[in-house]
């Protein structure tokens, strides 16, 4: 039986895109409250299928897939921008394939723009008509107005008029921020990547079936785990070998089966993931939504994914930008990180922040675990000791010496020296994920 919440995500799903949606609207037709209306439209926004837009409210898009994580709606740009849309709201759904900026005279300028492209432009209204009558949208800047006969083709072309106050260089500075944002939300795999909605359901077994059925659905598949559901789909327990050993085969799982299993849902990340694995000595862990099955997530599926992620596209993170400074010299069992302390790494006192200083102590504990066992990780624990402050422009080194290791963790004592001052010590521990 679906869920009040379940059935309006299923009727917002089913509308068609460019849609305009209200908690008013949604609770009339679903007979909630809107309070329930509220709470499924935030999820909903959540999952990426509406958009939320000052002073035009929310719209049914498309679902961003992972292949185009360059790419924005235009409703996300009218929130990036702050801007007011002047015309075309049903097009406001739409993706833009580039930005052009109109920098140069109209014949020079149209020979970039393409259909679908957003042409970024001051106070030039033919070049406004222009760029629609080509299929681009219009972003002008500087918080100028245009005509009717503009805002009246862009609403018969579907296609987005939008004013911001920025100026040009500030937008195409925030676009350009929120394209490098989404490729840093792609660096960091959710569990959800890592299950294929649009396959049959996931293989499962039920309360009502016996160590028997387990038997047969061994030879079925192949594998020996398997959740355990109700006939709502709700997880009740998972079934492995080790369960069933020496157990008659009339006998109902649900007596032998461990109960009330760890579950993650599609927005846990895949990092988050593997430490719960490695922590609770999991090999198999269900994916939920709304408290059903969706889908399993192996211990193999977890590596595999987190190895192939290392060669993906990324944006530039923060950490990015603070170890690009930095040296790194490898020892047998210790790893020195070597640097200037720089003004972005400073806080208002011109001392280093302390969350600058704990990327770097992550940072070269984990490579100096990774010299001796070369597999992905999680940081368990930091327990950091700071004696003086470190200054703006001074010389910093950070030295990881490994001080113990096994086959699943690992400890490093971590000293920080400005010059050859001892300036702070941390002990760092790792759980390690094994291949």
């Amino acid at each position: 039986m679906t869920t009040k919440h379940e059935q309006i995500l299923t009727y917002i799903e089913a509308l068609e895109v460019g849609s305009k949606i209200s908690v008013r609207q949604i609770a009339k037709a679903m007979e909630v409250s809107e309070g329930t209306a509220y709470r499924a439209i935030k999820d909903a926004e959540a999952r990426g299928i509406v958009s939320t837009i000052e002073r035009v409210g929310t719209v049914r898009i498309e679902k961003q897939q992972k292949k185009n994580i360059e790419r924005l709606t235009f409703a996300e740009v009218v929130n990036i921008v702050e801007g007011t849309v002047l015309g075309g709201r049903a097009g406001l759904h739409k993706t833009l394939s580039k930005f052009v900026i109109g920098a140069m005279k109209i014949d020079a300028m149209l020979k970039y723009v393409d259909v679908d492209s957003l042409l970024i432009v001051g106070n030039r209204e033919t070049v406004h008509k222009a760029s629609l009558e080509h299929g681009a949208a219009v972003l002008i800047t500087g918080g100028f107005d245009t005509s009717d006969e503009v805002k009246e083709l862009a609403d018969a072309l579907a296609l987005p008029l939008i004013s911001s106050a920025y100026d040009t260089f500030t937008i195409a500075t925030l676009i350009n921020r929120a394209i490098d944002d989404r490729l840093i939300k792609k660096e960091i795999l959710l569990v959800e990547d890592l299950v294929n909605r649009d396959k049959a359901e996931p293989v499962s077994l039920h309360l009502g079936d016996t160590v028997g059925d387990w038997h047969r659905m061994v030879e079925q598949t192949g594998h020996t785990r398997f959740p355990v559901i109700d006939r709502d789909g709700k997880v009740h327990g998972i079934i492995t070998s080790k369960d069933v050993a020496a157990v008659a085969g009339d006998q109902l799982l649900e007596r032998v089966m461990t109960k009330s299993p760890r579950t993650v849902t599609g927005r846990t990340s895949v990092a988050s993931a593997a430490h719960t694995m490695i922590w609770e000595g999991i090999e198999l862990l269900p994916v939920v939504e709304h408290r059903k099955l969706v889908g399993v997530i192996s211990r193999q599926d977890v590596l595999r994914a987190l190895q192939y992620n290392q060669n993906q596209p990324q944006g530039q993170t923060i950490q990015d930008l603070i170890l690009s400074g930095f040296e790194e010299a490898r020892e047998e069992r210790s790893v020195r990180l070597s640097g200037v302390v720089t003004p972005i790494m400073t806080n208002q006192l011109g001392s280093i922040n302390p969350g600058v200083l704990m990327t770097l102590i992550n940072e070269a504990g984990e490579s100096a675990i990774r010299r001796l066992k070369n597999s992905d990780m999680v940081v368990e624990n930091v327990t950091v000791y700071f004696l003086k402050p470190i200054q703006i422009e001074s010389q910093v080194s950070v030295v990881a010496t490994v001080i113990d290791i096994g086959r699943k963790f690992g400890k490093v004592d971590v000293e920080i020296y400005s010059g050859h001052d001892l300036m702070g010590k941390a002990l760092l521990t790792a759980q390690v994920l094994e291949r």
